[in-house]
């Protein structure tokens, strides 16, 4: 389906009302939790499409939208980030909110990606499989959340099919990462058979219940009819009063909502919901609109605050070449901190000093593009042949601010990549050159193997299959790889590189962003020369495994 020509239609009224309509989050989880299918049944709910689509290839779905690439359909998971835009007026409301949503990449070889997506966001949606639970990508992203402060809205996915009972799940939560969850809605019927949600209200009472009716292929939304209390019982008896039970039961373990608390990252609102077939998929939105922050003044390098009000900045957390194979285009993801865009505005690139004109700015919805003359804090915005941006780097107009840059995370894989056939060198060039601006993989060199064989380093091995698959669809060059044993790596200086390179087990390289890197074959080598070579400097970098 492609998307409505008026994907966003602020309404003038000053920018202070423009941020506090925003809503900006990320949806994080661990493979196979069905986030592409949330994110695809969100914008079926706020009307964006027709009709969603799953990337699970079920009979009558279509492929999501927001996963363009042909190895995201074959392989059905997420590689790259999208962002989707789109309006939603909850019920009761005569505002319209602008929802920024930037679905995630949940295989962990891709986790970098999603790192970079969480500094652009002021909210998360956890996204947890009924029967399986946490498992570790969630348990990886959920930490960075806390450290970067994010709140996190959890929503337990799959209640449709067989899976644990929902106090466990909640008791999961509890334990495993001290996040107090506070449901705001429970479900009615086991997992695998789910009828419908029991909203909660600010004591825990049970005030409403709302049924839902399933679709053909869960492709339009579903159905929902509200009863009152009484109305549920006397439809589904037994399985209204154990929802009703384990209500009580929360409360009076404290578990209902409390905002400073959810705000300050102490809790968590909980939904249970079924993406596949539409069911609480509402409900999500509603919360987001009610609960989530709107954006905020953000800390610049300094740590001195960038207030919404500030004259425009932004930060690009993405860039991504590849969207439009008729003009093989690349497109920077810019998140905007402060002030209002408008569209064919010079800006200064911090990073160079250099102006920036911002004539072709988009929305992005899958590969559907809309341009955007307008936009405000919150908002993400793509800019078209944006060749000098990078992830980290920071856009503003009037005096300079820069944000803080997105650290790398620590690759644990290592291959050396050549091109098959000597007279594609110069494609092949060009094509690691993108590839490394894009923060697809790291890109290291030495004088050794020399420009013709650089070392690509990768947090999963997923992320060369990419840049091979890459390499060849939008450059035709054919490469060679050649997986080298190495483990891991840790940062170091000119000064200790020499006595580094004369080790046995180590190499030495320098990142494109003039980063010294020592590789080694594993661990142990690293302790002896730790133990051996007290003085060299050998420091871990972000997300190190060991």
């Amino acid at each position: 389906m492609t998307a409505p020509e008026d994907v966003v239609a602020p309404t003038p009224r000053g920018l202070p009302a423009e941020v506090s309509r925003r809503r900006t989050f990320a949806v994080i989880s661990h493979p196979d939790a069905g986030k592409s299918t949330l994110t695809e049944a969100l914008a079926l709910h706020a009307r964006m499409i027709s009709e969603a689509g799953a990337i699970h290839g079920k009979a009558g779905r279509k492929s999501t939208v927001s996963d363009w690439m042909e190895m995201e359909k074959a392989r059905g998971i997420s590689v790259s980030s999208t962002a989707l835009q789109f309006n939603y007026r909850a019920a009761g409301s005569d505002i319209d909110n602008v929802i920024n949503l930037v679905d995630t990449p949940g295989h962990s070889d891709f986790s970098e990606d999603t790192y970079r997506v969480l500094t652009a966001v002021d909210a998360a949606v956890m996204l947890i499989d009924a029967a399986k639970g946490l498992e570790p990508q969630t348990l990886k992203l959920f930490q960075v959340c806390r450290h970067r402060g994010i709140p996190v809205v959890t929503v337990i996915n799959k209640w449709d099919r067989p899976g644990q009972a929902p106090l466990e799940l909640l008791d999961e939560i509890n334990e495993r990462i001290g996040l107090t969850p506070t449901p705001l809605f429970l479900p009615v019927g086991i997992a695998g058979d789910f009828r419908g949600l029991l909203r909660r209200g600010e004591d825990g009472e049970a005030v409403e219940y709302i049924h839902f009716t399933r679709t053909a292929g869960g492709a339009t939304i579903a159905p929902e009819e509200s009863l009152t209390p009484e109305q549920a019982r006397e439809r589904e008896g037994e399985a209204w009063d154990t929802a009703a039970e384990e209500s009580e039961l929360l409360s009076a373990t404290g578990q209902d909502h409390d905002q400073e608390m959810f705000l300050a990252g102490q809790t968590s609102p909980v939904i249970y919901a079924s993406a596949m077939l539409n069911f609480g998929v509402r409900q999500l939105l509603e919360t987001l609109v009610a609960l989530a922050p709107a954006p905020a003044a953000r800390a610049d390098i300094n740590g001195t605050p960038r207030e919404t009000s500030a004259p425009f900045s932004a930060v690009v957390f993405k860039v991504q070449a590849g969207m439009d194979a008729a003009h093989r285009d690349r497109l920077a993801f810019m998140r905007i901190v402060s002030g209002e865009f408008e569209r064919g505005m010079v800006v200064t690139h911090a990073q160079t000093g250099r102006p920036f004109a911002t004539k072709y700015a988009l929305t992005v919805f899958g590969r559907e593009r809309t341009t955007v003359d307008t936009a405000y804090p919150g908002d993400v915005v793509g800019l078209v042949n944006a060749t000098a941006l990078a992830p980290g780097h920071t856009l503003f107009v009037d005096k300079k601010v820069e944000f803080p840059p997105i650290p790398s995370f620590a690759p644990e894989h290592f291959a050396a990549l050549r091109a098959q056939s000597a007279g594609k060198y110069k494609q092949f060039r060009k094509a690691i050159d993108q590839l490394d601006s894009e923060g697809v993989v790291q890109v290291l060199r030495n004088d050794l193997r020399g420009d013709a064989s650089p070392v690509l380093a990768a947090v999963g091995p997923m992320q060369f299959e990419v840049v091979t698959a890459r390499m060849m669809a939008e450059f035709n060059v054919e490469t060679k790889m050649e997986f080298l044993g190495y483990t891991l790596a840790r940062r170091t200086d000119a000064e200790s590189a020499p006595e580094l390179d004369r080790q046995r087990g180590v190499e030495v390289f320098t990142r494109t962003d003039g980063a010294i890197l020592a590789l080694f074959s594993d661990k142990w080598r690293l302790q002896y020369i730790e133990k051996e070579h007290p003085k060299l400097l050998l420091e871990p970098l972000v997300a190190t495994a060991d």
